[in-house]
């Protein structure tokens, strides 16, 4: 006789597990517990099984009829429902684990061993904000194009024009891990262009003064009224001509002040190789100084409220500005200036490229370019830094041509 809901709630346990049959071979397992357990056998190759359907009242009489049905669906058709239940749970548990997501987390541990932190971390941020919402919990082998298409329409969307782009080529670093890793078979955002989705920008140049203006600038920092620490960055910047945050995220360590040299980590270059900076005797002085102020701290240039961060990236463009060259001048625009004097001063354009970190350089050649030159590079930069303090008295009007 077929149980009825009434038979199943009130059925109790013996001293030996009972079973109460439905019909069909499906039945209730009353243990000596008090649990009740509802299982199906059946024949599946001459073999009889037991197949488990879950536990009552979690799973009510019509559920663990309906389950039994469908096994029985699997039977007619000859599979046998355990063994697809488990192939089921396992394609379950490698769709998880071959996920994006869970990919992405193992290429982001391989990659970020050479990244530095800061670096890394906002890699990851934005892989957590803009691209696994999209697409993290599809496996990785079944990601098509048109699904990366509309992540990153979905992130331009917003306005972030630069971070879709970027998301973009993470993605594609993930798929060739995934691939290099057997766990996909090809790349689909090397099918994408961002040029094909994304609107195009005209490339500006950073906004830099006119060399004759040079002079006047170099007084005005020299009088400027606000924070010493600010006004030491712009002389800094401007005797060295780095990228504004290689200036502002140095730390004490990378300098060797009696050898007048520093030396920037490939984590904090743009090329990501090392770079050299040859410091001129004008350039040790402002350091010297500067250490005075700020040398109990790793950073050089603090940030005002918190210590443990360097300055912002605005600071200099807001001291700029204050001084009256706002739209006119801003901390990458000394590098434009540098370059063009120094080659107009007869300097040896390579010699100027390597000391502005331009070239491209694989990582064979990477230990041995960054030093390149070194010897004719640090004659330069105190001629420069000699050009930069004769600007500012006033004592020099015309260039010394020099073929180094």
């Amino acid at each position: 006789m077929a149980l009825t809901d009434t038979a199943v709630k009130t059925a109790k346990p013996g001293a030996k597990p009972l079973k109460k049959a439905d019909g069909k071979g499906l039945y209730l397992l009353v243990t000596p517990a008090g649990g009740k357990l509802w299982r199906l056998k059946y024949r599946h190759d001459g073999k009889e099984k037991v197949m488990a359907l879950g536990a009552y009242p979690e799973v009510s009489l019509v559920k663990a009829r309906k389950g039994a049905e469908a096994a029985r669906e699997l039977l007619a058709a000859g599979t046998d429902p355990m063994a697809e239940r488990k192939a089921g749970k396992l394609a379950r548990r490698m769709a998880v684990e071959t996920s994006f997501a869970a990919v992405a987390g193992q290429w982001w541990q391989q990659w970020s061993a050479a990244r530095s932190p800061r670096h890394a971390e906002y890699v990851l941020r934005r892989l957590e904000a803009d691209v696994y919402p999209a697409i993290g919990a599809r496996p990785v082998a079944e990601i098509q194009a048109p699904e990366l298409v509309a992540m990153v329409k979905g992130i331009a969307a917003r306005g972030a024009i630069d971070i879709a782009k970027r998301s973009l080529q993470t993605t594609g670093q993930v798929f060739r891990y995934a691939i290099a890793h057997g766990l996909a078979s090809r790349n689909p955002a090397a099918d994408i262009k961002p040029a094909d989705l994304l609107p195009s920008r005209r490339k500006t140049n950073y906004a830099r003064l006119d060399a004759k203006e040079l002079p006047e600038l170099l007084r005005h920092i020299e009088a400027y009224p606000g924070a010493a620490v600010t006004r030491l960055a712009m002389k800094l910047m401007a005797l060295t001509f780095v990228r504004t945050s290689e200036l502002i995220g140095a730390r004490w360590a990378e300098f060797d002040l009696d050898a007048a040299r520093w030396d920037i980590p490939a984590e904090r270059m743009k090329m990501k190789t090392p770079h050299i900076v040859p410091l001129s005797d004008q350039a040790v002085i402002v350091l010297r100084t500067l250490q005075v102020l700020t040398g109990g701290n790793e950073l050089l240039f603090p940030g005002e409220r918190d210590h443990a961060k360097p300055m912002s990236n605005n600071t200099i463009l807001a001291a700029l500005a204050r001084m009256g060259y706002k739209g006119r001048m801003t901390g990458h625009g000394f590098r434009g200036i540098a370059s063009t004097l120094l080659h107009e001063m007869g300097y040896q354009h390579a010699h100027i490229e390597l000391q502005l970190a331009h070239q491209e350089r694989d990582a064979v050649s990477a230990a041995y370019n960054h030093a390149t030159h070194l010897r004719e590079r640090g004659k330069m930069m105190q001629a420069w830094a000699d050009y930069l303090e004769g600007c500012a008295t006033g004592k020099v009007l015309t260039f010394k041509r020099k073929a180094a």
